[in-house]
């Protein structure tokens, strides 16, 4: 977290700013990072309001550009500008879609989370993250090295911005119900699956500081219970990531961090592993027009060529 030197704020003129300034502000304050406004809108001029914002921002010290972009996809904008600037973040406010649109589009804020090389804030709630708990949900069930450096990287950033926010780190994993017909005994049995879970955790324990109290380990399908932990700590951020086994399309994020986004009632930060950065980092060169970006995105990733 600490590496940030420009950060990508995404102005939407229809919600509400503060929310989303007032944690760029900390971050900014704490990164000494850059600010680059966004503004993705295709019917209004926003300079005047983009100038205002970058004017005010200006006099309270912070460093800021500002940018307005008409491209008809947003998510495609905001990644074209995360390249353009070389932004180490992207910080959006996130804007829920009924049950009824997400089942006939894709949401922009899913778009975004698939295909943006960088980590993706979404910015939720007014909850401060300062003195407050700081989640992270890792899958120690999956114990190969890409896993591994993502497991590590989550709760590092998580342990950062804990450090900076003077705040208390949490870390969570689920595992899955026993199966007396599982090829492998340790999952036949409830109590020997949290013994497992709980060996694989403790690396990650002893280098984040993390005491048994703040580690939660617990049965039941992640995207169900990383919304309900996180309500039961009042946390005021949750940093998860995920890792695509066969293809890009639907399968980046896809499912977890996609499913939570809605029942979260904290902020979000989603991590990718470097090898998923870097084919998204070619995928969105400059070269490429969108549907390009879209068909190659769906095409299956060859695991073989990790950088890690």
């Amino acid at each position: 977290m600490h590496t940030i030197r420009n950060t990508l704020v995404v102005v939407d003129p229809q919600q509400p700013e503060e929310l989303l300034l007032n944690k760029a502000r900390m971050i900014a304050t704490a990164t000494r990072s850059h600010l680059h406004l966004l503004a993705c809108d295709k019917r209004l001029d926003l300079s005047d309001h983009l100038n205002h914002m970058q004017g005010a921002l200006a006099k309270e010290g912070f460093s800021v550009s500002v940018q307005q972009e008409c491209n008809h996809s947003p998510y495609k904008a905001i990644i074209n500008a995360q390249q353009s600037e070389g932004c180490g973040l992207v910080m959006k406010q996130h804007r829920p879609d009924n049950a009824l649109t997400k089942s006939l589009l894709t949401p922009e804020d899913w778009k975004l989370l698939r295909y943006c090389p960088s980590p993706v804030l979404i910015v939720k709630t007014p909850r401060p993250w300062t003195g407050n708990s700081i989640l992270t949900a890792v899958d120690v069930g999956n114990d190969d090295i890409e896993h591994r450096v993502l497991h590590a990287g989550i709760v590092s950033h998580g342990y950062d911005i804990a450090e900076m926010a003077d705040g208390t780190l949490h870390m969570m994993s689920a595992h899955p119900y026993p199966m007396l017909s599982a090829h492998d005994p340790i999952f036949q049995l409830k109590e020997s699956i949290q013994d497992f879970y709980h060996e694989q955790c403790k690396a990650l324990q002893h280098e984040f500081n993390i005491n048994d109290e703040h580690l939660h380990i617990e049965e039941g399908a992640a995207d169900v219970l990383i919304p309900q932990i996180a309500h039961r700590l009042n946390a005021a951020l949750t940093v998860i990531g995920n890792v695509a086994r066969t293809g890009l399309a639907g399968a980046l994020i896809g499912n977890t961090a996609e499913m939570i986004l809605d029942t979260l009632e904290s902020d979000v930060l989603v991590l990718k592993p470097d090898d998923i950065i870097t084919h998204l980092e070619e995928l969105a060169a400059p070269s490429l027009d969108p549907p390009e970006l879209e068909a190659l995105a769906s095409w299956p990733y060859n695991h073989h060529n990790h950088r890690l």
